[in-house]
């Protein structure tokens, strides 16, 4: 027999998996376009601001869920997780939106030497990686996917910190050129970062276990 709230929590996991959709793509364009010194601002803009609404309409169905339903259990815990989820996945956006700022303001990587565009462009695959791997293991319920993603976290960790080493050894590098990099490897840490709290969601949200993703 259906339960009345399935088709509720139903609609709540496709708003989700096309927040993740969105977020992958806004990501992958801010990425791009300080590689390749072309502007997709607009596009970017557009895409998180869309993402911010779409957390709000998450947030009004997770009410309206409650108020009809009072859910308990692992209904419960989906809709708790699915607010958080929603709001990492609005991160991506707006850290995506920082980024295609940054290119439009500065330039972006236009002015920088060929090791650090390289750089930037293996940091920016390792972050776009994480993205899709947190909205695989939400699609696929996969808590185990989910806490993989550590590993990944720590290999993005380690090129944010290395850069900077790497930066100072590699001078001269124009004014704009340290400004912009140092500012997208930034951006891009925070939505690794955000990948492992929306990965500790999908963990809590399918086994009940908080548990610490570092």
């Amino acid at each position: 027999m259906t339960r009345m709230i399935e088709a509720s929590l139903d609609e709540l996991s496709n708003m989700m998996y096309e927040m993740g959709e969105l977020a992958y793509k806004v990501v992958s364009l801010a990425i791009s376009e300080c590689i390749t010194c072309t502007e997709n601002y607009s596009e970017v803009r557009e895409i998180s601001n869309k993402l911010m609404s779409m957390e709000d309409a998450v947030e009004e169905k997770v009410v309206e869920i409650i108020a009809r339903y009072q859910p308990v259990a692992s209904d419960l815990r989906k809709i708790k997780s699915s607010m958080k989820i929603a709001y990492d996945f609005a991160r991506f956006g707006r850290y995506a939106l920082d980024i295609s700022f940054t290119n439009r303001r500065t330039g972006g990587l236009c002015h920088c030497e060929p090791w650090i565009v390289d750089y930037i462009t293996e940091m920016g695959e390792k972050t776009l990686a994480m993205v899709k791997m947190s909205i695989d293991a939400l699609k696929n319920y996969s808590p185990t996917l989910a806490e993989n993603i550590s590993t990944r976290e720590h290999e993005l960790d380690k090129m944010y910190f290395d850069f900077f080493d790497r930066l100072s050894a590699h001078t001269p590098a124009t004014t704009q050129c340290i400004i912009s990099s140092v500012l997208i490897v930034r951006y891009l840490e925070r939505i690794g970062d955000h990948t492992t709290y929306l990965c500790k969601s999908i963990v809590y949200m399918e086994t009940g276990e908080k548990i610490m993703i570092v």
